[in-house]
Parts: C-alpha cells; structure tokens; sequence
C-alpha cells in the first residue's frame, strides 16, 4: 500500500493489485458480526439504504454484482446457536470462500482482563462450551477474509466506547488488526465511519468493494485514515446549505436559525463528511441540512477531541471574529450588486409609460 501527496492510499497486492486485475468471483458470502461494542445503530441505519438497498443487494438485483449470500443476525434462520453460527464455523475452518467479513463495533482488549472474564462474545467456543470472544472469531476470521470492512465510527475508530478513561481499552478494528493489515484480496481494512453510518455510503462502498471481487472494477480509493476518499475528501462545511452565511459573517444565536451554526457549536469547517450534500434517507436530512450542529462522528478523535459539545470549538471565536469585517464589506458589495442587477436593462421597456401597444378588449 502506498499514499500518493494527496493523501489517497493505492492498494496493491497480489489478488487486489492497484490495476484492478484478477479472475473475479460469481459469489461471495458476507459474514456480518455487530457483536463489537456497539449500539447495532449501522446495522438499524443500513435498513435505511436505497442506492442500493441492502435487499436489492441480496435479491441479485444489480447487474454485474456477484451472487451475494448475506449472514447477518437480523436475517438468522433461527434463533440463533449453531444454525445461525455454521457459516462462521465454516469459514473459521477455511471452508467458506470468499468471504467479506464485516464488523460493527469497536474492539476491546482483552489482554487488560487479568484472570477469567471477557468483555463481548459472539456465540460459544465449539470445544470448552465457554463464550468465544469478538477478539477470537477477528483472529480466525480476518486472515481468511478476502475483505475486512469496518462500518460506523466504534468500529473504525473505536468511536464512544473508546473515549478516554474506559476500562475495556476499546479501539478500532484497524489499531486492532495493525494498519498494515492486508485481506486477502490484498485489500485493508476498509473503513465507513459515522455515527451511525450514513446509510448510502456503506453500500456503494460496498458495491465497490463487490465489484471489485467480481473483477469489474479496481480497488476503492483509501485516504490515510482508510475512508473511502470520494466520499470523506471533503469537509461538511464545503457541503453546507449555510456555508454561505459563514462567508457573509452571519451567525445563527440560536437552533431555530437556517445562518451558520458555528458559534451554536458545529465543526463543519474541520470534519470529514458528506451529509450535508447527500443526506440521510433519500437525500433529505443530514445534521446541519436540519438544524443540527456537526459533533465530529465520522472523525478518528471523536467523541474526545469535539467535546464539549454545543459549545463553539476552539478557533470558531478567533476564525468567526477575523471574518466579521470581511463578512460585513463582502455583504455591502453584495447588497449594492444585487439592487443593480434587480432590474431589467435600461435598454428594454421599464418604464412606467406604457408604450407598448397593449389595448385590453375589456377595461375595468
């Protein structure tokens, strides 16, 4: 893997090479586990999806796509045990290929447990009967994974449950697997970040990563932090409905306003996020788009570094207060322009005379 100057990460690797090239799969299996320290809020917020929706996905519904078999617990056969776990088992035991392990939740660790006792399971061990550990079923599942996806902040980054001062030493699945992990479609740990993930962009990186395994299209673009680049390059505030109040020094006071809400707490400026332009379900929604501050979720150093939150981030009162008299002269400018340009040109017919010819048939 290597990280061109503008930040993207080209993957290569002898089944995922930066050319897009190998033989490409007619099916592929999806291992989906939400057994990290989560909410299952990406899992809730994917049901959401319609470009693609996820049963589009299942149902073969898009052209070129591999046959996808979705293993996830909402969609269990059963109530669970080991029906619902043979697919795991399976690939655990290398005989399931190829498979796209997805995990939801951030990752504890385990060695911080002194003595008996685990922090999150998934099912039981096959042999002792005791709960298998989300750190158990990584180790054996990862290595094997033609592709590891990391989907919502907790699992990218370690999101909430990985704040300072908690007591599971929680941390996203790529500090857990190391940053240099490769899949083995040469791929690393993709990550989606979001809390919860905004539904659209898990699945067309999805799709990607799927057309991707069919041999149709080359390895999604990374940035450093391993978020898909097209969709995390650029920041809220360059998506914002209100950026132009930012411009013109025109801050809202209050919630019910639709100026900036910098100085009510948002840091748009400085988060990598789409929201604003793409929304949250069929492209209505997204925080700012309905009166919401940006709290950071999609960021590596949130929730720390945003809070608290509701108050103006550090730097707003020095960038807002710099913008004030620019603001003002840019608004004036503004003013006079738009009262120039309100009229017709002088050369058509403005006048009050009416000389145009117009005789009404019928007059009042």
């Amino acid at each position: 893997m290597s990280t061109s100057k503008n930040g993207t990460t080209a993957v290569t690797g002898e089944a995922g090479r930066a050319d897009g090239e190998h033989q490409g799969f007619d099916e592929i299996t999806i291992l989906w586990i939400s057994e990290g320290m989560s909410c299952d809020g990406d899992t809730v917020s994917v049901t959401a999806a319609d470009q693609p929706s996820i049963e589009d996905l299942v149902l073969g519904l898009i052209p070129g796509m591999p046959k996808v078999n979705l293993v996830n617990k909402v969609l269990s056969p059963s109530l669970g045990g080991e029906d619902f776990l043979a697919p795991y088992r399976a690939a655990a035991r290398g005989e399931l290929e190829p498979f796209i392990l997805v995990i939801e939740g951030s990752i504890p660790n385990q060695n911080i447990i002194e003595g008996d006792g685990y922090w999150t399971s998934f099912g039981n061990h096959p042999e002792t009967g005791q709960p298998q550990t989300l750190n158990e079923w990584i180790d054996e599942l990862a290595p094997r994974a033609w592709a590891v996806v990391a989907v919502g902040t907790c699992a990218t980054f370690g999101g909430i449950h990985a704040m300072a001062g908690n007591p599971t030493g929680a941390m996203g699945l790529a500090d857990y697997l190391g940053w240099d992990f490769k899949s083995q479609g040469g791929l690393p740990v993709v990550n989606i970040p979001g809390c919860p993930v905004q539904p659209e962009n898990f699945m067309e990186t999805l799709v990607w990563v799927l057309y991707h395994a069919a041999g149709t299209a080359p390895p999604p673009p990374l940035d450093h932090m391993l978020r898909p680049q097209w969709l995390f390059g650029r920041t809220v505030h360059e998506g914002c409905d209100r950026a132009a109040y930012y411009e013109q020094a025109t801050f809202a006071a209050d919630y019910n306003s639709p100026k900036c809400l910098v100085k009510t707490g948002c840091w748009g400026p400085v988060v990598n996020c789409n929201v604003p332009k793409r929304g949250w379900m069929a492209g209505i929604g997204g925080c700012p788009n309905v009166g919401g501050i940006c709290i950071g979720c999609t960021m590596p150093g949130f929730p720390d570094a945003f809070m608290p939150f509701m108050d103006e981030p550090p730097g707003g009162t020095l960038s807002s207060l710099a913008i004030k008299p620019y603001g003002a002269v840019i608004r004036r400018l503004r003013g006079f322009t738009n009262e120039l340009v309100n009229h017709e040109p002088k050369w058509r017919h403005n006048k009050r005379k009416l000389t145009s010819g117009y005789a009404p048939r019928w007059r009042p």
